[in-house]
């Protein structure tokens, strides 16, 4: 499962502590429909050993989420190095795990 970043001081360790490995942050919301039907496929994604995959909830750490720029649910957002390389909005499963191996 993939852990939840409670705040911006556990986002930023977290992107740091990735240093060059993908980071895969998952914006979600506990009421968001289409942010619960894609979760099993963030979950899944996360037990790749090569990728770092977190949730953020856009409630409980609005912070973050305004610091990144979120409007939507879910929106996922990928990072290498500390840099965000790539950004899109949707529960499309096929398209992240295809980000994912583009990407890693």
């Amino acid at each position: 499962m993939a852990p939840m970043l409670a705040d911006k001081a556990s986002f930023d360790k977290a992107l740091v502590d990735a240093g060059s490995q993908l980071v895969v942050i998952d914006f979600t919301a506990t009421w968001c429909g289409p942010c619960q039907h894609i979760a099993p496929t963030v979950d899944e994604l996360a037990k790749l050993p090569d990728v770092k995959v977190y949730k953020v909830d856009v409630d409980d750490n609005s912070e973050t989420a305004e610091a990144c720029g979120i409007r939507a649910m879910p929106t996922f957002q990928f990072y290498k190095d500390g840099k965000k390389i790539f950004e899109f909005a949707g529960a499309d499963g096929n398209k992240l795990k295809a980000k994912v191996q583009e990407l890693k």
